[in-house]
């Protein structure tokens, strides 16, 4: 898991909060890819509601991890959104959404090129 990557973390049904994004994205894969990297660590997260939460600047703050800072409405800054455009791009040209419990794999196969660099993004220079 500390080649980069992690698996693919599908919340179950509900609104992601601050409270989930802490317990199920900061607590469990963070955290540990903090204490892997080092003090030069910095996490790379964006201005949506559930990661500003106090919550969250809590307990980033007792784990000393350091966040980049964002302007606000800077969504071509931040190169993990060129990378959910292209994942969209490619889970849209199939057959239409189901709700079911086959769209893990299907969102995971499509995650696949794009996370090993197989799958080339636009606005990249390769």
């Amino acid at each position: 898991m500390l080649d980069g990557r992690t698996p693919l973390h599908v919340f179950e049904r509900g609104t992601v909060t601050g409270v989930r994004y802490k317990n199920e994205i900061l607590e469990l894969y963070v955290r540990l890819f903090r204490r892997a990297v080092g003090p030069e660590f910095i996490l790379m997260d964006d201005n949506a509601r559930p990661h500003r939460a106090l919550l969250v600047d809590e307990f980033l703050e007792s784990e000393d991890i350091r966040r980049m800072d964002w302007p606000a409405r800077s969504l071509d800054l931040n190169p993990i959104e060129h990378v959910w455009d292209a994942l969209g791009g490619n889970c849209n040209s199939q057959p239409p959404y189901e709700d079911h419990p086959g769209n893990e794999n299907f969102i995971a196969e499509r995650v696949g090129p794009i996370a090993t660099g197989n799958g080339k993004l636009p606005y990249f220079k390769y």
